[in-house]
């Protein structure tokens, strides 16, 4: 679990600085991809995945 948080944090502060620079591409989605990767792994998995159904669930229905 130690090693995915770092990676967590690694592959973010990679994708904050990526996106900054407007330098989006491949190895920007591989990026991206192996954050949510190792994000998924931490104990932030729960709440991202109840966040985004609260999300989901307060926008209306077209």
């Amino acid at each position: 679990m130690l090693v995915s948080v770092s990676l967590v944090v690694l592959f973010g502060l990679v994708l904050f600085f990526l996106l900054r620079s407007r330098a989006l591409g491949w190895g920007a989605a591989f990026v991206a991809m192996m954050f949510g990767f190792f994000l998924a792994s931490t104990g932030a998995a729960g709440p991202v995945n109840r966040l985004t159904a609260a999300v989901i669930d307060a926008l209306p229905t077209l």
